[in-house]
């Protein structure tokens, strides 16, 4: 488990650091994707999670999952392309789930991978304080 402000970040996944959303590979090939606890921070209150459709395609960059916080609304934006294969039908029922477990029981979609090393534009769990203490420190999110 990584630190970074107060923050941890499992090692057992890959991380999108500019989008704040981890990606855990399941043993059946598919994907587990959810928000970092970071990003949760910086929603507030989360209000409404809305996933895309089971079955529907998304591209790299684009949205899989929007959000409404108290502080922020947005997409969840995909790291690859990609086909949702399930949603977390208690986070749609309690966003509040991400302020509570983000990492575990607030997941936000399972996904199938189109690219074969969908893995290799995202920083692996072992590096990711590193990544994320530079990411914070170039306020790059600001922008955003």
């Amino acid at each position: 488990m990584s630190q970074v402000q107060g923050f941890e970040f499992p090692e057992d996944r890959f991380y999108d650091v500019e989008n704040q959303i981890w990606y855990m590979p399941l043993p059946d090939g598919t994907v587990r994707a959810g928000f970092t606890t970071w990003a949760v921070k910086l929603m507030g209150e989360v209000l409404v999670f809305t996933p895309k459709r089971i079955g529907q395609t998304f591209d790299k960059d684009k949205w899989f999952a929007m959000v409404e916080g108290g502080k922020w609304v947005g997409a969840a934006r995909a790291a690859f392309d990609g086909t949702v294969i399930a949603h977390n039908e208690a986070l749609v029922a309690r966003p509040q789930l991400l302020m509570q477990d983000a990492f575990g029981e607030a997941w936000m979609i399972a996904l199938k991978p189109a690219p074969a090393d969908w893995q290799a534009l995202l920083t692996p769990g072992e590096g990711i304080g590193a990544a994320v203490a530079a990411w914070i420190a170039g306020e790059s999110y600001k922008e955003r």
